[in-house]
Parts: structure tokens; sequence; C-alpha cells
């Protein structure tokens, strides 16, 4: 029985007691069952008693009796028992819990799927980095966190679209060009301007193209400097991320929001909701109405946008394209950034607690590792990739909680060892293959046999119980943005599956021994725990090898 059937059997049992007269409650469309922390307490547990008490008029103690009456009849239930103020815990008999197997393994890459986020339209925005230089390790945090964070999401339900915010206007292309021109011309680097080979590469690259660079008047120079080294720069970021394995459906530029006119529109569009006033020759918006420390200029009295306006603009831009949630990843030194831009959403007319969340990621120190050599002052993502691995870092920086400091060692990452968490569940997964490898060598084949009751082992029983709360831990996950939490899920699994192992044996011991069911169905066992550690990896981004 799977947590989405036993959910289905409360409901019904709700509704056989509504029919019968024994209740009077309005009938949830759903029923939330939950693995109780002390396995002790049973298989499943519930509180739905305690939510239609009050609606129902009677104790939650006495309405969770009702239902255990009811739900003890059910086929593959065991035991209900009723606990403290009215929770039910529910114990299922060994071939209903062992059902489980085989339903993971049928639904395949679909099993941890679930529908919690149908209906939510979301555009995801993150990483974002000045497209004027190589990504490098500040980026790397959320380059990892927010593709699991869209994978989850897209596994849950959501219309999403990731983005890629590219600021390729203002100053920094500016510095960018400068510096791309000075290299051209043999000079040293300018104040303010951006070192390192890569600017070396993208000037050889533009004087092949144009040789009369340096003989140019200088802001000719610049613009010819601009067109074409920039995408090549971004060429090299695009390049980066793919071979991170991080994808994206847009890439906006901010560039186009000046050229298109969609700056002076936001602007005009914000005044008319009230909230723009004139001070100083200068046109400002009045954020403090909602919770920002100052009002914030648009348009500086000289008659040049600010970013502030182009961070309007951008954001009515994807009001317009029909997303109703806006999720903001942004960088540990971007903190003064989440009253602003809550205040654009209020001011543009939006709920701030609705259709914009802006979450900060914390800065990362990696031990062990060098200056990029192409870059020349920052640890390079292309490096990192070369030097760990794209798994290792994707999983070891999925496993913590963004708002949390972070160190690691690079060196530890590499390790091919039990105390390298992303090597641990790899390694699970490659155990299973290899048992069912193994199994098909010595005869054992799943289409044989299945008998659920014999999967009676306490260790199984353990296995199987974390299997069955995979999709809850997805679901949990998506709802709160938090990929960590399915990192934690794997290496639990794998410490149970390693138990399992150890205790249990799919083949058999000698040549000498029949193949029986309980071989047969064991390896269901182990095939549906191979496919959720390579389901739950998959959120991740991180690969599920067969051998290691």
């Amino acid at each position: 029985m799977t947590p989405e059937e036993l959910s289905t059997a409360i409901r019904t049992a709700l509704a056989d007691a509504v029919a019968a007269g024994e209740l009077r409650v309005d009938v949830p469309e759903q029923v939330r069952v939950e693995r109780p922390r002390n396995r002790d307490h049973g298989d499943w547990s519930t509180n739905v008693a305690m939510q239609l008490a009050k609606g129902a008029g009677v104790p939650p103690r006495e309405l969770a009796t009702q239902l255990a009456a009811r739900l003890g009849a059910v086929d593959g239930v065991k035991a209900v028992d009723v606990a403290g103020p009215g929770f039910l815990n529910i114990t299922l008999d060994a071939a209903s819990a062992g059902e489980l197997a085989r339903s993971i393994v049928e639904a395949g890459v679909a099993y941890g799927r679930n529908e919690s986020e149908v209906g939510h339209v979301i555009n995801l925005e993150y990483i974002s980095a000045n497209p004027t230089g190589p990504l490098h390790l500040g980026h790397t945090r959320w380059a990892a966190l927010g593709d699991a964070m869209a994978r989850l999401l897209k596994t849950s339900g959501a219309t999403l679209t990731t983005e890629y915010y590219l600021n390729d206007a203002g100053a920094q292309m500016d510095k960018f060009a400068r510096s791309v021109v000075a290299r051209a011309k043999g000079e040293p680097t300018p104040e303010g301007g951006y070192p390192g080979e890569y600017i070396d590469t993208l000037a050889a690259a533009v004087l092949e193209q144009r040789p009369d660079l340096p003989e140019l008047p200088e802001d000719e120079a610049m613009a010819v400097a601009r067109e074409l080294a920039y995408p090549l720069q971004l060429a090299d970021i695009r390049e980066t991320l793919e071979a991170f394995g991080v994808h994206f459906d847009v890439w906006f530029s901010e560039k186009t929001l000046h050229d298109e006119g969609a700056v002076e529109q936001a602007v005009a569009r914000l005044r008319e909701q009230g909230h723009v006033f004139d001070q100083d020759d200068a046109i400002w918006l009045r954020t403090t109405d909602f919770g920002d420390d100052k009002d914030r200029v648009l348009i500086r009295a000289n008659g040049e946008p600010t970013y502030f306006a182009a961070d309007a603009a951008y954001y009515l831009s994807k009001k317009d394209r029909g997303f109703d949630e806006k999720i903001y990843l942004l960088g540990a030194d971007h903190h003064g950034y989440i009253n602003r831009l809550k205040a654009i959403a209020a001011c543009a007319g939006d709920d701030p607690e609705h259709n914009i969340e802006v979450k900060i990621g914390q800065l990362v120190n990696l031990g062990g590792a060098r200056l990029s050599k192409r870059a020349g002052n920052i640890i390079e993502l292309r490096d990192l990739i070369d030097w760990i691995g794209t798994d290792a870092i994707r999983y070891s920086l999925a496993r913590y909680p963004s708002d949390s400091p972070l160190s690691l060692d690079g060196e530890e990452l590499r390790k091919q060892t039990n105390d390298n968490p992303v090597f641990y569940v790899q390694y699970a997964h490659a155990r299973t293959s290899n048992v069912a490898r193994l199994a098909n060598e010595d005869g054992v084949r799943r289409e044989d046999g299945f008998d659920p009751s014999l999967l009676s082992d306490p260790t199984e029983a353990a296995l199987l119980a974390i299997l069955g709360d995979f999709p809850r831990v997805v679901a949990q996950a998506a709802h709160l943005r938090e990929p960590h939490r399915v990192a934690r899920y794997l290496e639990d699994l794998a410490g149970r599956f390693h138990k399992w192992y150890d205790t249990c044996r799919v083949r058999p011991m000698n040549a000498d021994e029949e193949i029986t069911d309980v071989h047969r169905t064991r390896l269901w066992l182990n095939d549906a725990t191979r496919q959720v550690l390579a389901n739950g990896l998959d959120l991740l981004g991180v690969s599920a090898p067969d051998r290691m």
C-alpha cells in the first residue's frame, strides 16, 4: 500500500462514517499521512482527526477512535492505534507494506513526482552574474541550488521558467570594454578594470576581426570591443554552465529594457499607481510605504535611469509575461535588495508575501582551491569542475541550507570513501546495480515471482518505510525551496540499504541453493531502492553511476 492509497483509504473511511450518520463533517480533498519519527509507533501517522474535530463537534480522540475502527477493517492494515490528543498510528501488514517495492519499480522515473505545486506559475531567476568575466565559486552555490530547486518545482507540478538576467548595460560594461581595448593596445589594465588572462584572450579575438581597433577613437574602439568581446564572454558563461549541468529557459538582457523603452514605461506605470514623486529634479519611488529603509531614485537629476529603475522594469516584465510568482536567488552581498524588490512588487499592485520571494545564498569557502590562472583573482567554476568534478560540487553545495555559511574541503570532496556523502550515496546506487547484475547471472528474475509478505525482516521494513516517504520529501523540499532535504534523505536511504544488504541475500548463497520467491521479491526491493536513489540524485543534478 502506497502513502497515496492509504490517504485515499482514510478519506473513504471518513466518507463512509458521514454517510452512515456517525459524523457530520466536510471530508477533505486530501488527507496527509507521514512517517512517525519513532518506528514503534507504526508505519504511518495522520492528525486528520485533530484537524476535523472542531468542525465535527466531537473531541479529537473520539473522532480518531471512530476512524480507527473503520480503518482496522481495510485490507492491508494490520493495526490502528489512537495516540496522544488524537493521532492515528497505522501499521500495515507485511504484504501490504512490501507491495510498495513493485509500485516503485513500475512507476520508474515517475516515482516521487507529485502535484503539490500544480497551479503555481513561477519565474525562477538565479546566478545572473555580470557577463564581464568567468563564473566563479561565489556563483557556483546558486548554480547548484537554483537548478536543483527548479527540478524539484517541476517534479512537483509547477509551471516553471528559469531565467538568467544579463546585466549587459551600465558602468560594468564600459569597464569591460575599456579593459579589452587596453589589452588590445598592449596597455596595462585600467584602474577599476578587469584583470586576468581571459581579457587578453578576448582582446586577441577582437583584434583578429578588427586589427584597426588600436587606431580607432576611444568611444568607437570601446563600442567595437563591447560588440565583439561580449558575445564571446557570454558564450564562455553558457558553456561553463552546460558543463555544470545547468540550463536556462530564458537569457534576459537588461539592455533590451533600455533600448525598448521599458524603463520609461515602468516609471509611468508606477506613477499611475500613485507611488512615484518628483524631488530635487529627480524621480523617486516611495518604497518606504512598504518597508524599505529609504525611498529610491528611479531617474537621476541628469535624466539617467538608476539600476533600481531597471530592476523595477524587469519586475514588471516578469509580471507582464504572466508569472504570478517570482523567485529571486541572490548572493550574500544582496541583503539590502530584499526590501527594495518587495517594495517594487507592492508599488506595482502585487502582494509582496505572495508574488515575490527573495532568497539569499551565503558565502562558500573551499579549502585547497587555487585562484584561476585564466581569471587571475578568482576561483573559477571551470577549474572546480576539472579539480573536483561536477557531481561532488553539486551534491556538496545542495546538501546544506542556502542561508548558512559553508566551508568545504576540496580534497575531501575528491575522496572515494564513505565519509564523503556524495560517494556514499552514489556507491549505494552502484551497489544496487551490481546486485541486479549478479542476480541476473544467477537466474534470479523479478518476472518469475513476487510475494511481498516475504519482506518481513526488520531491515526490510525500515527500507520500505523510507522508500515510501520519498514523494513527501520531494513535495516538502519543493514547497520550502530546500534541496538539502533531498540530499539528507538520500544519505539516510543509502544507510538503510547498506544495512539491508548486509543482512538479506538477493542471490543464492551457493550454486546448490534453490532460487525462491524470497530471492525474487528481494530483487524487487533492491531495484526499487535503485530507482529512488537515481530519482533523488537526478533532482540534485547528480549522476547515478552503475559501477564505481
